[in-house]
């Protein structure tokens, strides 16, 4: 099954991003280079990327993504969309939830992430009702409300305009649909929050060395998760853009925080 291509690639930016800045992890760099940067990141990543999920959570994540996909609502007949889907977890189950009827869509904006989602879920036979596409969450190339539910899991950190990813999701959403964001956050207890951050910013690192032979990339993840907007903020940029009903549930003591949005 071959991937649609839209304007996508991270190296795809606009000009007048060199003259503005942003973080890349902690570091200040100006907005195309942090989209070179976080594509080599994930292509670095791509082919143990699973592997690393579980190693670094423990098998955690499996349950934070079971949750996810109980609160999405998501029934026969819907479109869904899957941003930064990646190696296709999300995928797979919504594919068996829509059945015959319905369409998923995986987009991703790094071509290996894509390809390794892809090959992954052909390989299990998921076929028929899914579809890939590398696609910005920035600049979603679909049609206005399109979409029943919208989901994004550990992605939303690496967008360098989150407002602007935020607007395009409600943008291609039906009225009614469901916008769920699951992303590290902030753990609401400062001993865990201390201990978090002895593991993110050692152990990542030394996973990553050991298994992908990569510890910058994984440093860049931990960077990553401690500039991200914390709950309130989060919840106060999706209400900004314009969903309503923007709840969230903090897992595992706030490391991690699902966040949901209604399209009015």
């Amino acid at each position: 099954m071959a991937i649609q291509f839209a304007k996508a690639d991270a190296s795809m930016t606009d000009r007048s991003s060199s003259d503005r800045t942003t973080h890349f992890g902690f570091q200040t760099v100006s907005e195309a280079e942090k989209a070179g940067r976080v594509a080599e990141v994930f292509h670095s990543v791509a082919s143990k990327y699973d592997l690393m999920n579980d190693l670094m959570s423990g098998g955690i994540h499996r349950l934070w993504k079971r949750f996810t996909i109980e609160l999405s609502g998501v029934r026969p007949g819907n479109r869904v969309l899957d941003i930064a889907g990646g190696t296709g977890d999300l995928t797979r189950k919504f594919s068996r939830l829509v059945g015959p009827t319905g369409e998923v869509v995986l987009a991703d904006i790094n071509a290996s992430m894509l390809k390794v989602g892809r090959d992954r879920l052909l390989d299990k036979g998921v076929a028929g009702n899914v579809r890939f596409v590398q696609a910005d969450a920035e600049k979603l190339p679909f049609p206005d409300n399109h979409f029943d539910c919208i989901t994004i899991a550990f992605g939303l950190r690496n967008v360098t305009h989150k407002e602007e990813a935020i607007t395009s999701m409600l943008r291609v959403l039906k009225p009614g649909g469901r916008l769920l964001v699951l992303e590290f956050s902030k753990p609401g207890n400062e001993l865990l929050s201390k201990a978090y951050d002895q593991y993110s910013f050692t152990m990542l690192p030394l996973m990553g060395r050991m298994i992908t032979g990569d510890a910058e990339s994984y440093r860049y993840l931990a960077e990553s998760i401690r500039m991200h907007p914390d709950q309130e903020t989060l919840k106060g940029m999706m209400e900004e853009a314009g969903f309503a009903r923007v709840t969230y549930h903090n897992m595992t003591g706030g490391i991690v925080a699902l966040h949901r949005g209604i399209k009015p």
